[in-house]
């Protein structure tokens, strides 16, 4: 559980976006109104402020997040549009519609909000108060719906506090939020899938495209969206849980401040003061690291199972589980 913060209401004016942009920029949470429903709002590109975000929703499942950018010419710089993704975007952004595009080598959001995916969900959002932040920010905001995990999404900032208070830093009270069901989530990956319907109908965006939308198959393994199956980063070597000690050829994934005596291939230190919102935050770059360097296979030392060690068991559980 996140520690108990002072939560500030702030109205939607210019002093309201200068006190969020500071807090942004120092890694805190700030809950905003978009056209589809509040948005709990976190630094894309800071992976610690990422992982608090899990925390203060609860239960963090780690699916990839929606990277919310000022405008396309942002969105390029996270993920690459295809034709169809440039339809989509020149006529239904800013708007309530989410694409999922393959991402920029230099892509610069924290791998904890990807999940580990070589995918971004993006989108350009159309309330002038999310617009705002966003211009005067001048990054990226990973922002899923501001609620505790399976409850109701917020539509008002009453809805927001009575989940949130003291659990987040901040929130800009908007008013109401004029769509009040969250956005339709497109997949440009090769033929445009339909994710999640949402504030822009399935109509709207086949017109758009000029032909129908696929839809997408329930057996996925691998989440492209929020809302979908949980999320995993697969490696291709082995994992091996649990270890006390790395065995010859291995690397090591370790936690906390005491290390076996024994070394290893390489080692990587999720979180040296066994700080469990810092393992979260490394948990998929460290895994691609390794699992780049060709050992053995990757012994993984125990992660406690309290707060967000939850998530990052079952994270690593997925990730051992044998490939089919």
């Amino acid at each position: 559980m996140t520690a108990e913060l002072s939560t500030r209401v702030m109205k939607a004016d210019m002093a309201g976006t200068t006190a969020a942009v500071r807090c942004l920029a120092a890694g805190g949470l700030v809950a905003f109104p978009t056209e589809t429903v509040y948005g709990l709002g976190a630094d894309a590109g800071n992976g610690e402020a990422v992982a608090r975000l899990y925390a203060a929703k609860g239960r963090p499942q780690f699916n990839p997040l929606i990277v919310h950018v000022a405008g396309i010419e942002h969105a390029r710089a996270l993920g690459r549009f295809d034709a169809n993704a440039e339809k989509l975007a020149a006529a239904l952004w800013p708007g309530p519609l989410t694409l999922v595009l393959p991402k920029q080598a230099q892509c610069a959001v924290s791998d904890l909000a990807l999940a580990g995916l070589d995918s971004v969900a993006a989108r350009v959002p159309a309330h002038p108060v999310a617009r705002e932040l966003l211009k005067t920010f001048g990054k990226a905001i990973v922002a899923p719906s501001a609620n505790r995990s399976g409850h109701v999404s917020p539509t008002g900032a009453a809805h927001v506090l009575a989940d949130l208070r003291g659990r987040i830093d901040m929130v800009i009270d908007g008013g109401a939020c004029p769509v009040g069901v969250e956005s339709t989530i497109v997949a440009c990956l090769g033929e445009p899938t339909l994710l999640r319907p949402g504030g822009v109908a399935r109509e709207e965006i086949e017109r758009v495209l000029g032909h129908p939308l696929a839809d997408v198959s329930m057996s996925e393994t691998a989440p492209l969206a929020p809302g979908m199956l949980a999320s995993h980063y697969a490696p291709r070597t082995k994992l091996r849980l649990d270890a006390e000690k790395p065995l010859e050829g291995e690397a090591l994934l370790a936690f906390g401040p005491s290390l076996p005596a024994q070394s290893a291939h390489a080692t990587l230190n999720l979180s040296p003061r066994g700080d469990l919102i810092e393992a979260a935050a490394n948990l998929f770059s460290h895994l691609r690291a390794l699992d780049a360097l060709g050992a053995q296979s990757i012994a993984v030392m125990k992660v406690p199972i309290d707060g967000l060690g939850e998530a990052i068991n079952d994270r690593l559980a997925r990730a051992a589980a044998p490939k089919s």
